[in-house]
């Protein structure tokens, strides 16, 4: 008996045995499946888990309207890098980085203005990362001086991207702590760890951990002051993966963007408020001069020569084509409309939530449709649960509602975030506080405490915190 082939999963099952059948696991079944049951067995795994409108954790685009997703679903076979085959679908590509470039107020005349599409934000952070590394190592080399120790600089609370970006280019990555005095990354605190071999400073629009916004104007300002004193040549790239969609809409008047002088590269997520199904990316930089030529590879294998920028290559043409869809079909005053919604959503929530006697906001203001909060010190001395039982409770209700702890200098503090996205409405608002209030109402009652509480009491006593029940 061939042991080796026993062990293979057999779904080639008409619909008589199809219950019995288990999806592989391991190898490849023996058989063909027919469509509708293969349909079927991938959608019953993935039906129970959290409906996409109740999932308050994920920043990612889960809905668009019944046009974008046929056009998005029409396209689905296109590779966007192939533009002798699909022209046009780069012409709309290009389109889009116009559009965006002149929504963050591009300096550039030229028709084309310099970007480039990601899959995602993060390959479009690493883009920007790569841009201000090259040109600084160009810099350094023309100074005669070495270029084995570049730096970068970040508040605490980056996204994971730019951890990753500076351990696969080797650069050293200086944190700047935020904390409950300064909640986003201080301008003076960040330029104390600058010096001759940063090779930018990377301030963050709708910060990931908090919904916050760093103060961009008062670092370009201080940032300026700083490079004219040291002769350096310090850039700022914009994180922007959240705040890149909502800043042009709800706060217009705001300089965080390329009417800044150091601002020389920001990236945003489409597939985030740029309202389109992931993965999409996109960063622009303020000038070609700024992209570095060694970044632009060149094929001639699909027709034609093909140039283009990214650290992917085949890459889905369907986002590009979602994303100029959306900025036809909403133009400024539809996404403002939606963006403004959120924003309401957001800060109905934000203060319906810090008005229970339990909780406390991190932050008085919301920069974004996003928010955290955590549990008030004095109830949290009493207490005998956790956010962390908070968040079981509500997500047996279908909600996903995460709880984490805090970056470096305050991990020990946990909160929880509600990130609003198009199409949650004040009707579902009211029904997650009710959750919420249901949920402490019950916590309220218990007469020990739980196993999250215990474990997160035996940490904190360690540390010399005193708790009274």
């Amino acid at each position: 008996m061939n042991h080796q082939n026993t062990c293979k999963a057999d779904t080639a099952a008409s619909a008589a045995n199809a219950t019995l059948t288990p999806a592989p696991t391991e190898h490849l079944p023996r058989h063909s499946t027919p469509p509708e049951q293969a349909y079927q067995m991938v959608k019953d795994e993935t039906y129970p888990q959290t409906q996409p409108r109740l999932n308050l954790a994920t920043f990612v685009t889960t809905y668009m309207d019944d046009y974008a997703t046929k056009l998005m679903n029409e396209a689905i076979s296109v590779n966007y890098i192939d533009e002798t085959e699909y022209p046009r679908v780069a012409v709309m590509c290009g389109r889009c980085i116009n559009i965006i470039a002149n929504m963050w107020h591009t300096p550039e005349k030229s028709e084309w203005k310099c970007g480039a599409v990601g899959i995602g934000s993060s390959e479009a952070c690493m883009l920007g990362g790569v841009a201000a590394w090259l040109r600084w190592k160009e810099r350094r080399k023309a100074q005669g001086k070495p270029c084995d120790k570049p730096n970068l600089v970040v508040s605490s609370a980056f996204q994971v991207v730019w951890e990753k970006f500076c351990q696969l280019w080797q650069i050293e990555m200086r944190q700047v702590p935020i904390s409950l005095e300064k909640p986003t990354l201080d301008a003076a605190d960040a330029l104390a760890v600058c010096d001759e071999n940063t090779i930018c400073i990377v301030p963050i629009a709708g910060v990931t951990w908090t919904g916050l916004n760093d103060d961009i104007a008062a670092l370009d300002a201080a940032l300026d002051k700083y490079n004219a004193r040291t002769g350096y040549d310090i850039p700022i790239h914009v994180d922007a993966a959240s705040g890149g969609f909502i800043l042009p809409f709800i706060k217009p008047e705001e300089k965080w963007d390329f009417r800044l002088k150091w601002v020389y590269s920001i990236s945003t997520s489409g597939h985030k408020y740029g309202l389109v199904y992931p993965g999409l990316g996109w960063v622009v930089w303020r000038d070609k001069k700024y992209l570095p030529k060694e970044m632009s590879f060149s094929v001639n294998y699909l027709g034609a020569a093909i140039t283009q920028v990214g650290l992917n290559f085949s890459r889905p043409a369907a986002q590009i084509l979602g994303q100029y869809y959306n900025f036809i079909r909403y133009g400024e005053e539809g996404y403002r409309e939606i963006q403004q919604q959120s924003m309401a959503i957001a800060e109905y929530c934000h203060k319906r939530i810090g008005a229970m006697k339990c909780f406390h906001n991190y932050s008085t203001k919301v920069d974004n449709p996003l928010f955290i909060w955590y549990m008030d010190p004095e109830y949290d001395r009493t207490a005998k649960w956790t956010l962390y039982d908070l968040q079981a409770t509500l997500q047996q209700s279908g909600w996903m509602v995460p709880a984490y702890t805090m970056p470096k200098a305050i991990e020990d503090m946990v909160v929880m975030r509600v990130v609003v996205r198009q199409g949650m409405t004040r009707d579902m608002a009211d029904m997650l506080l009710a959750d919420i209030e249901a949920a402490v109402a019950e916590f309220d009652k218990l007469k020990y405490p739980t196993t999250s509480r215990l474990a997160y009491e035996k940490r904190e006593k360690q540390m010399g915190k005193v708790f009274t029940h």
